[in-house]
């Protein structure tokens, strides 16, 4: 009976601290603890778990900058548009992809150094060297237009590029889909 004592009583030991622990970290998770009486709770989010370097907005706008508002330097888009047609956002297949396009402008308009964007068009290998730098022209162009509908300045875009089919990504088949992409990105002038 003694020898099964000791292993009982550091296992029940055990998971008190256990129970302690995750009563005491559970107020931590939810912001409760250490907080001013007056303080308001919000612990209703219920979506992905956030992680480092994630926006966290802050409801009462005092502790925590403005979310969001860090521009990055280079972002990739991969717009499929209808066959020869070239209209942001008239003309593209995969719409779900220009949320991330919008968002991007409204970071850059709303920072406090005034960005100048470059956006250059890319291919994928199919058809000739010729066929496929119009072919990026007709992206990049059609992605600086929205930039300008959306109210950017036309002054801080450079002229749209073209890489046509030049620049592949090696981790794809030259001939992907993948390979058919803008690149956006703001330069220091």
């Amino acid at each position: 009976m003694k020898a099964l004592s000791t292993p009982l009583i550091a296992l029940v030991a055990l998971c008190a601290t256990l129970i302690f622990a995750h009563a005491a970290f559970a107020g931590f998770a939810t912001g409760i603890a250490g907080q001013d009486s007056g303080a308001t709770v919000y612990s209703d989010y219920w979506g992905p778990e956030r992680e480092f370097g994630d926006c966290w907005e802050d409801p009462d706008s005092k502790r925590l900058p403005e979310c969001g508002t860090r521009v990055p330097e280079e972002i990739t888009v991969k717009l499929l548009f209808e066959f020869d047609r070239y209209v942001v956002p008239d003309t593209v297949v995969n719409r779900w992809v220009l949320a991330t396009i919008d968002s991007y402008i409204d970071k850059v308009k709303r920072s406090p150094a005034q960005e100048y964007v470059t956006i250059v068009g890319h291919t994928d290998a199919k058809g000739s060297d010729t066929y496929n730098m119009a072919l990026g022209m007709r992206r990049a162009t059609a992605v600086r237009n929205y930039f300008i509908a959306q109210g950017y300045p036309e002054s801080l875009l450079a002229p749209a590029e073209s890489r046509g089919k030049r620049e592949l990504l090696p981790q794809y088949s030259p001939f992907s889909v993948e390979q058919r992409r803008v690149v956006i990105t703001k330069i220091d002038q």
